[in-house]
């Protein structure tokens, strides 16, 4: 999810839902340690929200695990499944499912040094790696060294021949893999990641696993996460915002940003999905994709964007009573 979880994306996305762990994009030790920016800044509002790390040096992962920790996250989740070309080039990401003992000296390492969660997303192989033997050694060897969470992406990562892209979508999925992990290594806590579309796909993982992991579907169509603390976590007393309400608050938030270098789109651009599948969605999209950027941007963007949908959900409610 480079670039696309970024701060004000998980602010948006926890105005839904209370109980959701948020995870930030990845973010590089280097960027870290060297880079003049600030990649550990978050809204408060996020917890609980995960530091999703990606590096391979132990000396380099602990240093930016004691930050993460005195800057508060609630965990560090080491990636070992981005397939991307910068990720492989830099010697991190999916590449380290060749390199369990790696992997192992970054946890051991860090959890020597925070008392947070340090956790592991991975694949269930890369190339010609066997998705049963070498996957259940990688496991093994990184648990062994401390690890007791992992987020399984359940397909393989092809390096070689596949972009970025394909590479979410080409590979089969194979969700009886994670299953049997499960089933083989009960004390450790599984996750699983990769195609799952609804909340009640979610119900059905969760029968057989500790948690699931959602990324690009909740991006494309937000909303989702509206009915996620009812139906995943049980909270009868969660109350589901509605999407006019949602739109307000994050006008208020964009109001409250100081930063000379923010622009209204920064925000907006995370809530193009918001109205999917409703009346009003494409004009929502449009008139945010067409009046948020730019050299002016609209100061008011999300409230006249609101405004553009509502008046068209209007002309349809009075047509659908026409006819009726």
């Amino acid at each position: 999810m480079l670039d696309w979880t970024d701060r004000h994306c998980r602010y948006f996305l926890r105005l839904m839902s209370k109980h959701t762990l948020l995870y930030t994009e990845m973010v590089t030790t280097g960027a870290i340690i060297y880079g003049k920016g600030d990649y550990l800044g978050y809204n408060q509002e996020e917890h609980p929200v995960a530091l999703q790390l990606g590096g391979s040096d132990p000396s380099d992962m602990t240093r930016c695990a004691v930050l993460a920790q005195e800057r508060g996250y609630d965990e560090v989740n080491i990636n070992v499944g981005c397939p991307s070309d910068r990720v492989k080039n830099g010697s991190f990401g999916a590449c380290l499912m060749a390199q369990p003992d790696v992997v192992a000296q970054c946890v051991a390492a860090m959890q020597a040094e925070v008392d947070i969660p340090v956790t592991v997303k991975c694949r269930i192989g890369i190339d010609d790696m066997d998705e049963d033997e070498d996957f259940a050694q990688f496991i093994d060897v990184v648990a062994n060294a401390g690890c007791n969470t992992f987020i399984v992406h359940a397909r393989k990562a092809w390096l070689k021949g596949l972009s970025p892209k394909e590479n979410r979508e080409i590979p089969p999925l194979n969700y009886p893999r994670v299953h049997r992990l499960k089933a083989a290594r009960p004390e450790l806590s599984i996750s699983i990641n990769g195609g799952i579309k609804t909340l009640d796909e979610s119900l059905e993982q969760l029968e057989l696993l500790d948690g699931v992991m959602m990324g690009r579907e909740v991006y494309s169509n937000p909303y989702i996460m509206a009915n996620v603390d009812a139906l995943i976590f049980g909270d009868d007393n969660s109350d589901v915002m509605h999407r006019r309400d949602i739109v307000v608050k994050m006008q208020e938030y964009i109001a409250r940003q100081d930063s000379p270098y923010f622009k209204p789109w920064h925000a907006a651009r995370h809530m193009l999905g918001l109205y999917q599948g409703q009346a009003g969605g494409r004009i929502w999209r449009r008139y945010l994709s067409q009046n948020g950027t730019g050299k002016s941007p609209d100061p008011d963007l999300l409230m006249n964007a609101l405004d553009a949908v509502e008046k068209a959900q209007k002309e349809v409610d009075d047509y659908n009573g026409q006819k009726d």
